[in-house]
């Protein structure tokens, strides 16, 4: 084990403590996907829309004292960047999601869950749905801090390199007198957990694609799969 990855599961120590401790029952709902049951409500859907809320509000207080040093419009970035489906994510791995749904699903389901616990949208939504039912049985004080340890990589690493992969794009391919534009190609998922992808396009050609939570975690995904097309294939500016 690298000083790194110790160090990154030792972030989540108070949030796994917490959802360790959860009510049998919400901790089972944490961990059962929509298609597991009958109704949506007993999956972890409802909790994952209340951890949403939750995880942006701690994160938001946190830096809330840096907004004189980086100003309202940069923090927001900082933000979005923090709490971001690719945060979420590698705090769920961090957080032992995959192994844990994995042993939650029902015999039936078994084919499904290497598709599952490989998918940015469901395990973004469990860390959320954890951090919601943490919410209900511990109340707001506890889980803050758990939030702000467990994101503390994500968080640092937004301070100190934002990503603003369509910017870099655009002014690369300003260069030589190209313009991107950006185009939704597929949506997915219920009205409250949309999955979007888009197409970064120059005229009609596609030169990246991506998918997200947002239409602009897709845009962004979109720009970054560009970029990296656009180097591979050693197109310099």
């Amino acid at each position: 084990m690298t000083t790194k990855g110790a160090a990154g599961r030792d972030s989540v120590a108070q949030l796994r403590e917490l959802l360790d401790a959860l009510p049998e029952d919400l901790a089972a709902t944490v961990f059962t996907h929509a298609s597991w049951t009958a109704r949506r409500s007993d999956s972890y859907e409802r909790l994952a829309f209340l951890g949403d809320s939750v995880l942006s509000l701690a994160i938001t207080s946190h830096i809330f004292p840096l907004l004189d040093r980086f100003g309202a419009g940069e923090l927001t970035k900082v933000r979005a960047q923090t709490v971001s489906g690719r945060s979420c994510r590698a705090v769920a791995e961090r957080l032992g999601v995959p192994e844990r749904l994995s042993a939650a699903a029902p015999p039936v389901a078994a084919a499904s869950v290497p598709g599952l616990i490989s998918t940015e949208r469901v395990l973004a939504s469990i860390t959320e749905a954890v951090i919601g039912a943490c919410y209900l049985e511990f109340g707001y004080e506890r889980v803050a801090d758990a939030v702000v340890a467990a994101f503390q990589a994500e968080l640092a690493d937004a301070l100190e390199r934002p990503v603003d992969f369509k910017s870099a794009l655009q002014e690369r391919l300003a260069r030589r007198g190209a313009l991107v534009s950006y185009q939704v190609v597929e949506e997915s998922g219920p009205p409250h957990e949309r999955t979007f992808t888009i197409a970064a396009r120059i005229g009609a050609d596609e030169i990246g694609r991506g998918s997200g939570r947002s239409k602009k975690d897709a845009e962004q995904a979109a720009a970054e799969e560009a970029l990296a097309n656009m180097t591979s294939a050693g197109k310099t500016p």
